[in-house]
């Protein structure tokens, strides 16, 4: 979508038409950086006085970037971080938009505002990511010229956001749903080798199980990922027996 054929479509088809692109690509993307990744080049496309688009991640794990479409808009992102002032902190602490028209006028972070504007940022709006109670970061675009963005263009990042933070929270589900399946796997197949050294040794020893499990314990010195090990030459070895 040209620029300027996404400001003359009202509001509400705008959005409708960028995130039916985001959802239909997502279909077959499975990380939250890809996600993201797609919300900066969607939005950059859709606010014509973006130069780079992006989103700051604040959670358990720390800050940081992703989805920069730009490496000025990553580098200004980090200075947030280690200066520990900004627009996109700003908007995540206080789950509201920030805009600022001209960074060389705006007193708020005067630290990170100089070292912007050495990047040739003069502009920025950021909007927090929330889903619910939680809120995930914020969702920034940068502009080279002082101001760069209309009001229209705030209320087009903050429903970019709020949609983005429904699809980032869908992305981590998926994720934690699919690590949580092959922790299973893993935990079913790890079991299921151990029952089976378990049998091989009472058939080739005449024991009970209990004797076997120990037998494997005393070769695995009690560490679970040991036994495992343990287990499998058990029966790797009972395999090159029978051929």
């Amino acid at each position: 979508m040209r620029p300027d054929a996404a400001r003359s479509l009202p509001l509400a088809d705008e959005l409708s038409v960028v995130f039916a692109r985001m959802s239909g690509l997502l279909l077959s993307e499975e990380t939250v950086a890809t996600a993201l990744g797609l919300v900066g080049s969607l939005v950059q496309e859709t606010v014509p006085g973006a130069v780079g688009a992006g989103a700051s991640i604040v959670d358990d794990a720390g800050r940081r970037s992703s989805g920069s479409t730009d490496p000025r808009v990553e580098r200004a992102d980090e200075l947030q971080y280690e200066l520990d002032e900004g627009p996109c902190l700003a908007a995540t602490a206080g789950r509201t938009l920030v805009r600022v028209d001209d960074l060389s006028a705006d007193p708020r972070w005067p630290r990170w505002a100089a070292v912007a504007r050495e990047l040739g940022l003069l502009s920025v709006m950021s909007a927090p990511l929330v889903a619910g109670d939680r809120t995930l970061g914020a969702l920034k675009v940068y502009g080279a010229a002082a101001g760069a963005f209309t009001p229209h263009d705030a209320q087009v990042l903050t429903l970019s956001a709020a949609q983005a933070a429904l699809l980032v929270t869908h992305v981590t589900a998926r994720e934690k749903a699919r690590r949580a399946s092959d922790e299973l796997r893993q935990a079913m197949a790890a079991r299921d080798v151990v029952s089976t050294a378990k049998g091989v040794l009472m058939g080739r020893h005449g024991i009970g199980e209990e004797t076997a499990l120990a037998m494997l314990l005393s070769r695995s010195g009690g560490d679970a990922g040991t036994l495992r090990q343990a287990a499998r030459a058990v029966v790797d070895s009972a395999v090159r027996r029978l051929r």
